[in-house]
């Protein structure tokens, strides 16, 4: 059996995958609070469209 993501506790099949509605929406607040983030470089936020300006 897998572990909860937010307290390590046993998964319960009907929070899947927390243990608990709690954990769920600890996780749901995370989310929302803008805590979680997925990294990204500079290079994707300026791509090169070829412009010899740049």
């Amino acid at each position: 059996m897998s572990a909860c993501p937010v307290c390590g506790k046993p998964v319960q099949p009907e929070y899947r995958p927390f243990c608990s509605k709690r954990c769920a929406d600890v996780d749901l607040h995370r989310w929302l609070k803008g805590s979680y983030a997925i990294p990204v470089s500079d290079e994707d936020e300026h791509p090169d469209d070829g412009d010899p300006e740049d």
